[in-house]
């Protein structure tokens, strides 16, 4: 039987995710990150885009934070952000919305203008784009 460890992906609206997990793959600030089985304690932010839970008796799940926090524990890996969701979950349509109003905003820049809230607007919405093409590529 395969090594596994206990993974919770937490967002502030709800429980994501809670199990055993092989591997968990995340976008941290530094890079991606592969977290197995007996990995040193660490805690690093994370970016918004996918995390990766890897399981060996079933296919993977694939996952939309919006940046935050992965803790690594001895007991497991725990990941918390603010606003997240299954990859089949997402709305491309907003995604690509929500990626278009962004990069108006930044190129308008009105006297009331907000660069650093345009700018993960647009951030937020290329990673979601990113999980769903990720989606798109294990279903083909």
């Amino acid at each position: 039987m395969a090594k596994t460890m206990k993974c919770n992906v937490v967002s502030a609206e709800r429980e994501l995710y809670s199990g055993d997990v092989e591997m968990v793959i995340a976008s941290g600030e530094l890079g991606d990150l592969g977290v197995t089985p007996g990995h040193s304690p660490l805690i690093t932010t994370l970016k918004p885009g996918p995390v990766r839970l890897v399981f060996g008796d079933r296919d993977d799940e694939l996952f939309y934070v919006s940046g935050g926090f992965l803790e690594v524990v001895p007991s497991g890996v725990n990941i918390l952000t603010d606003t997240g969701d299954r990859a089949e979950n997402l709305d491309e349509a907003a995604a690509v919305h929500a990626k278009a109003e962004a990069q108006r905003l930044l190129e308008e820049q009105h006297a009331d203008f907000d660069y650093t809230r345009a700018a993960v607007e647009l951030a937020e919405a290329v990673a979601r784009l990113r999980v769903i093409e990720q989606l798109r590529n294990r279903r083909a």
